[in-house]
């Protein structure tokens, strides 16, 4: 993958929306269409991009680090389990640039590309819109370690989940909200397994998962599987919808991921899933709201 790495100008780290009005003014239309050019090959890109933010976002703030490929002496984030193979949409990133560099020369960064395609994704899927406010900085340090070290992962409990989030100055609220992207998606069988066959001494199976599911789920996900590691959408009900459907799912106990589930499970953030699962309107305006108001803190999404 080729990258041009954009150095804004820009002595301050404020994000505001029509940063490049004056200098790049199709900035977004560009983007859109190369979201949209992707989108009519494969509907699933969307899914992509909207987690490849996410994760670019929850490690080194969003810099696009996740977009810089491996150096012989450096690994870079791409290659962390997290990311590869799973991660898809970087060609989507690479033609909107090249696009871009014939208007506006080395002005608009990777960074806040990978945010209007985001954005542009959430739209395709479910008509969430909200605006993007830009100046972001392209870094150029990536790390395989650092998913690790920062982003939320499958296994994650409650309490862990609420320290992630809070490491990175996210409230409960707005943890359980942003983890309804998961409505959309797929996770390999290896990520929920030990729920199906080796949960704990006393529980070969995950008692939380309701046992219609966990019998489908086996079947899918057969203890043997060795090199074979299917997918499964994580929401099974409505996998195709950036909807509130996943808040339904884990008061039914259908919640895939050991991360999904311990939402409701949890008394610290259950009323909160309660909340998301009995009105979808709100739900949607919330997911986009917070997205809009992350981008204003400093120590996640500013850098």
């Amino acid at each position: 993958m080729f990258l041009f790495i954009t150095f804004l100008n820009s002595g301050s780290t404020t994000l505001q929306v029509g940063f490049y009005r004056s200098t790049c003014p199709s900035k977004e239309f560009v983007v859109q269409k190369a979201v949209n050019k992707a989108v009519a090959k494969n509907p699933g890109i969307c899914v992509g991009l909207i987690r490849m933010h996410f994760h670019d976002c929850f490690v080194r703030g969003c810099n696009a680090s996740i977009l810089l490929d491996s150096t012989p002496s450096n690994p870079s984030e791409k290659e962390h389990l997290a990311n590869n193979p799973s991660l898809q949409g970087f060609e989507v990133i690479d033609e909107a640039k090249a696009k871009l560099e014939s208007p506006c020369p080395q002005k608009v960064s990777c960074a806040d590309i990978l945010a209007f395609a985001a954005r542009d994704s959430a739209y395709k899927l479910e008509s969430i819109n909200y605006a993007v406010p830009t100046s972001r900085q392209d870094g150029l340090i990536s790390l395989k370690d650092e998913p690790s070290k920062n982003l939320p992962l499958f296994f994650f409990d409650a309490q862990q989940l609420e320290a992630n989030f809070a490491s990175k100055g996210l409230s409960l609220d707005k943890m359980v909200t942003l983890s309804g992207a998961h409505s959309i998606g797929v996770s390999h069988c290896s990520s929920f397994s030990s729920r199906l066959h080796s949960f704990n001494a006393t529980h070969p199976q995950d008692p939380s998962m309701d046992t219609k599911l966990a019998s489908e789920l086996k079947a899918k996900c057969p203890n043997n599987g060795g090199a074979n590691d299917p997918t499964v959408p994580l929401d099974l009900v409505t996998p195709n919808r950036l909807d509130n459907e996943y808040y339904s799912n884990l008061k039914n106990h259908l919640g895939l991921l050991t991360s999904d589930q311990t939402l409701f499970d949890s008394p610290s953030t259950a009323n909160i899933v309660r909340s998301n699962a009995n009105n979808s309107p709100s739900t949607t305006e919330a997911f986009s709201y917070v997205i809009y108001e992350n981008y204003k803190w400093k120590n996640i999404f500013i850098l």
